[in-house]
């Protein structure tokens, strides 16, 4: 069952809820601005790009960098324009060679999402300052400043915005509509990429991907894509927060493996708050263990557990969540991450958040089942949006007319491309690593992400079963004390910063 298509302001990065069928899906026939040009659209302006030289102190040194903001046209075979894509790149000035040095590729999710999270929250010069570890919302208008703990200094960085968010835009009388899917995605960004690499003559560059959220989907479809259409292999892939299989998230009558892949970060974010108590990586590594054994085997049992088993599953899901056994047992041992948001704090009258459940706000309706709001989504949204328009404008001297979509409904209804399955694109990944056996993945996540939980991809991970066992090795996991966006609490950051430094390191010949 197909359980995608929600309205995309439920996700800072990740459509992943619902209940729609493949087929049902297919019957949304009807008109979409999604779908067909605007009658009488105006030809598109063309705006030349901005070019900034600047410098940043990252580690202890002075980095000189140039910074393009601007638009790649993307076209067809016969030359007609198809889309302008628009990115932000950084590139390092004072190398030798910049023909090798490594460059890596940024994107979000959604499907919907710009670049903005990843470019000013994490990985560009410059950072979005927000007050304390991240849980606490910003005076406005939040601003950028320098980011000392930027990765710059080791890779140049490409932060692609695809088609219909940010300013990136189908070109006239092309339906943008063809560009929301998501091989069609994976072949537009490809696409991009291909012609960022061929002008800027960076073909001899190591090369990576990095993807948050849905963009980890990107990603993996990308390291297969690139390869076999372009013969353009990459040496890393990294995946922040991300997911490959979306079963992993979507329980259903009959799909129990959500509620076992959300378990441990349940157990984390209990801890976080203070519901449960002792060593936090010993009870997540409980709760790991319990989630894919003795409670896997209960919730496969059905209704042909048996009382008194039942009642034990019940207790220990009390003693490694916080939540009473009695609301676990009401709920048939089955509740979701939505509903583990009201109800964790429900006695102190506050909500937790999805994208950081280590956000805790006033609940509106102290009684309701299910939160009405996810406050960690409107800690950031704002935020993000002032701070990166400033920036743009004020700082890198980008402007136009047109609105920049942060996160947009406009590229639904999205094209899953699958017929009666669950996307799942693990065997993509598999297939690129197996091709190229120098292809490195870095899973990273946050044990107080309700989104896509770690145990998500580790669980998909440990499905790759047409992954050789000579480049399992290449697969490595890290972890972080908070949610989705973990880079926002400053510990995580440096961490953050460290791993991605080592990685990139590590794939030096």
């Amino acid at each position: 069952m197909h359980r995608f298509l929600v309205p995309i302001f439920i996700s800072l990065h990740l459509i992943a809820a619902g209940a729609q069928s493949a087929e049902q899906a297919a019957d949304k026939t009807g008109p979409s601005a999604s779908e067909a040009p605007p009658k009488d659209a105006p030809a598109a302006k063309v705006i030349a790009p901005v070019v900034k030289e600047s410098t940043v102190t990252i580690d202890g040194k002075k980095i000189a960098y140039k910074v393009t903001t601007g638009k790649l046209q993307l076209k067809e075979e016969d030359g007609k324009a198809r889309a302008s894509i628009f990115h932000v790149s950084y590139e390092r000035t004072d190398t030798k060679d910049a023909s090798a040095r490594p460059v890596m590729f940024a994107f979000n999710g959604g499907p919907g999402s710009s670049a903005v999270w990843l470019h000013i929250g994490v990985l560009g010069p410059k950072i979005i300052k927000l007050p304390g570890d991240g849980t606490l919302a910003p005076f406005p208008p939040a601003r950028v400043a320098d980011n000392p703990l930027s990765v710059l200094d080791v890779c140049d960085l490409v932060f692609i915005d695809p088609v219909s968010t940010g300013y990136s835009r189908a070109e006239k009388d092309v339906k943008p509509g063809d560009f929301h899917g998501l091989d069609e995605d994976i072949s537009s960004v490809g696409d991009f990429i291909r012609r960022w690499v061929s002008e800027h003559d960076r073909w001899s560059s190591p090369k990576y991907l990095l993807g948050e959220s849905y963009g980890g989907i990107r990603a993996a479809g990308l390291s297969n894509h690139l390869q076999t259409r372009y013969g353009m292999s990459m040496n890393g892939v990294v995946l922040l927060s991300s997911l490959l299989d979306f079963s992993t998230l979507q329980p259903a009558q009959g799909n129990d493996l959500a509620y076992q892949v959300f378990l441990p970060s349940l157990t984390g974010t209990s801890h976080f708050h203070g519901k449960i108590q002792g060593d936090r990586d010993a009870l997540v590594k409980e709760s790991t263990e319990f989630a894919f054994g003795e409670y896997a085997a209960a919730l496969l049992r059905g209704t042909d557990l048996d009382p008194t088993t039942r009642t034990a599953v019940a207790e220990k899901l009390a003693r490694l969540t916080g939540v009473d056994a009695a609301v676990w047992l009401v709920n048939d041992l089955r509740l979701d991450s939505t509903a583990f948001r009201a109800e964790l704090l429900r006695k102190e009258g506050k909500v937790i958040g999805r994208f950081d459940a280590r956000v805790a706000w006033d609940a509106t309706d102290k009684a309701a089942a299910r939160p009405d709001y996810d406050p960690s989504y409107s800690l950031a949204y704002g935020a993000f949006s002032s701070a990166l328009l400033d920036y743009l404008g004020r700082e890198l001297g980008y402007k136009e007319d047109q609105p920049y979509e942060i996160l947009t409904g406009k590229v639904q209804p999205w094209r899953w491309n699958t017929s009666n399955e669950v996307v799942n694109v693990s065997d993509r990944l598999a297939t690129a690593m197996r091709d190229n056996p120098h292809l490195r993945v870095l899973l990273m996540g946050g044990h107080t992400d309700l989104a896509t939980p770690p145990a998500g991809a580790a669980h998909s991970v440990r499905h790759m079963l047409n992954l050789p066992v000579n480049v399992r090795k290449n697969i490595t996991t890290t972890l972080y004390d908070g949610g989705h966006m973990f880079y926002l609490n400053p510990p995580d950051l440096i961490k953050c910063r460290a791993d991605i430094v080592n990685f990139i390191e590590a794939g030096k010949p």
